[in-house]
């Protein structure tokens, strides 16, 4: 969950502040930020069980139609995304996240 996911930052005393996008939601403007830094195939979820049981309705994936159904399934998002500075870390790696988040 996000005490798992935020223990690194925890542990190196980085200020920050945790925005539960899976309860809370996510704005289209964030979003649409998020894809301008990454891609939204990075933020898009495809592993999990929300994109397998609605995939079959969706027969060509675009970002268009991505951000659509991230918005309406926010939990297909990947978590976290760890806004850095300028920097965007997308999913949970221990090994990323630390190193990142100390510089």
């Amino acid at each position: 969950g996000v005490q798992t996911c935020a223990l690194p930052i925890y542990e190196n005393k980085v200020d920050f502040v945790i925005h539960n996008y899976k309860k809370e939601g996510v704005d289209a403007d964030k979003l649409k930020y998020w894809i301008l830094q990454v891609g939204w195939e990075i933020i898009f979820n495809k592993k999990g069980t929300t994109w397998k049981s609605i995939a079959d309705q969706y027969k060509k994936l675009d970002e268009k139609i991505a951000i659509k159904i991230m918005l309406e399934h926010n939990s297909i998002i990947k978590r976290p995304i760890i806004e850095s500075g300028k920097k965007l870390i997308v999913g949970f790696d221990e090994k990323t996240i630390s190193p990142d988040l100390v510089r």
